[in-house]
């Protein structure tokens, strides 16, 4: 048999520039996010790689003469920069993991049916059931099954941050956003949030910003480097870490700077 068509990209960039202000952050960006795949954005601290993160759900729009300046990034055909896009439906369907886990002061269920409850779910029996599968999916079910009432701030660092993807998930969303989501993780935490990250790859398309070229390695089909607002290049992850095409991603990967 033929094999399947290619399925088309989740995020199109195309000539995307990015200010804050009157000074450039993201210079010339066109290039294509595969759907339900890992990419990894790597580059040195300052490159871009967060801002064009949250262009992607447009978390950018808080900060105050941040915008694109020009070009345009299209999800699921549609043009996100375009006025009459919902923003709330947006970040519903482009959840994202911070750096820094953020769970709310409440309960552990109430922390992943936050994201249901706030777009109106109000019958009780379906949100156990969405909470519950988001948790499985989470890899956390098992650990947090018998305390659900319990305050999440009770948890460990690891499962915090399992718990915040756990709540990303709730919502459905088609693409997850991991911006440094194992930096202040230990490495058995961070282990646990790799693996769970190549489980998820499977239905979610998640592009995570890392500083660990190991971690990119080890858990992205694709990787980006970024170097001072530029795409210099995007590749298969065995590609770019073994047969850089790019003397300055060579000299990145070997620690020459950055």
């Amino acid at each position: 048999m033929p094999p399947p068509p290619p399925q088309p990209p989740s995020i199109e960039v195309r000539d995307m520039h990015f200010n804050y202000g009157h000074v450039c952050a993201l210079k010339s960006l066109t290039f294509d996010i595969p759907d339900r795949q890992v990419t990894a954005f790597i580059g040195p601290s300052g490159c871009g790689k967060s801002t064009l993160l949250r262009c992607f759900n447009r978390m950018n729009d808080e900060i105050p003469g941040a915008r694109v300046t020009c070009g345009s990034i299209h999800i699921g055909g549609i043009d996100i920069q375009d006025r009459t896009v919902d923003v709330v439906k947006l970040r519903r369907d482009v959840g994202m993991v911070f750096q820094k886990s953020n769970p709310f002061p409440r309960s552990i269920f109430d922390n992943v049916g936050f994201g249901l409850q706030l777009h109106g779910m109000r019958n009780r029996p379906v949100l156990k059931q969405a909470v519950e599968e988001a948790l499985v999916s989470a890899a956390l079910w098992d650990e947090v099954k018998d305390r659900l009432h319990d305050s999440a701030l009770g948890l460990s660092g690891g499962q915090q941050q399992r718990l915040c993807i756990a709540r990303s998930l709730a919502v459905k969303p088609r693409i997850i956003l991991m911006d440094e989501p194992c930096s202040a993780l230990d490495p058995i935490a961070t282990a646990k949030v790799e693996d769970l990250i190549r489980t998820l790859r499977e239905q979610y398309t998640i592009i995570i910003v890392t500083h660990n070229m190991q971690q990119a390695a080890r858990v992205s089909d694709h990787t980006a480097f970024f170097y001072l607002g530029e795409l210099i290049e995007f590749s298969d992850t065995l590609k770019l870490f073994s047969n850089p095409a790019h003397k300055l991603t060579e000299d990145y990967l070997r620690g020459t700077f950055g």
